[in-house]
């Protein structure tokens, strides 16, 4: 019993079998956002062999599915983990063209666990429909997720419309997913790129104290 059987698990999309995992592991004392960490790296790589055509879309459902059933499962134990709330307003979503939530929904429960007040625009998410959100809002952040190297450019059409409208300033832009770096974030003038879920959390918490 271990994260990586998990993980694997996940990636198989047995989602009865990671169910009772997930609930042997944090009655075995595991932190479950050690449990979210791994969870994370799987939902990469399950990104990955999606994009070098690995597996099809309905190997990635079914990871999905299984990621979504372990994740409610130790959604509840964080409640229990002490943590300083950060004031922060955040719209996210995954941009046009792609429909893989997995890490995006990840990505939420982490912040929203640490404070945040979370937007969600679900998948496919026109960039305009960002802006429109943020504005609505009121938000601080812009967070867009991209899981292929297909819809990228989309993260940098977020950017240039709200340069367009000369609403740039008022938002920080969070990047992240799969064929996302440091590099591209720098390359498009992103405020903040995240490799994990995790890190997406502590480092938007940071912006704002």
């Amino acid at each position: 019993m271990s994260l990586d059987q998990l993980s694997q698990l996940v990636e198989d999309g047995e989602k009865e079998a990671c169910e009772a995992m997930a609930r042997e592991l944090l009655a075995g004392g595991t932190d479950p956002l050690e449990i979210l960490d791994k969870l994370t790296e799987t939902m990469q790589r399950v990104g990955a062999l999606f994009a070098t055509l690995e597996i099809f879309l309905p190997e990635v459902m079914l990871a999905g599915e299984a990621l979504t059933a372990v994740v409610d499962i130790v959604k509840p134990e964080l409640k229990t983990i002490d943590r300083v709330l950060a004031k922060g307003k955040v719209v996210i979503g995954v941009v046009k063209g792609d429909l893989h939530e997995i890490g995006k929904n990840i990505v939420k429960l982490m912040l929203e666990t640490n404070g945040f007040e979370v937007k969600d625009l679900g998948y496919n998410v026109d960039s305009l429909d960002f802006i429109k959100a943020a504005e609505e809002m009121g938000a601080d952040f812009i967070g867009a997720s991209s899981l292929m190297t297909t819809t990228l450019p989309r993260q940098q059409e977020i950017i240039e419309f709200l340069k367009d409208k000369g609403l740039r300033d008022k938002y920080k832009v969070v990047i992240g997913g799969a064929p996302t770096s440091q590099m591209w974030a720098d390359k498009i003038g992103a405020d903040l790129y995240c490799e994990d879920a995790n890190c997406a959390s502590q480092k938007m918490a940071a912006m704002i104290d």
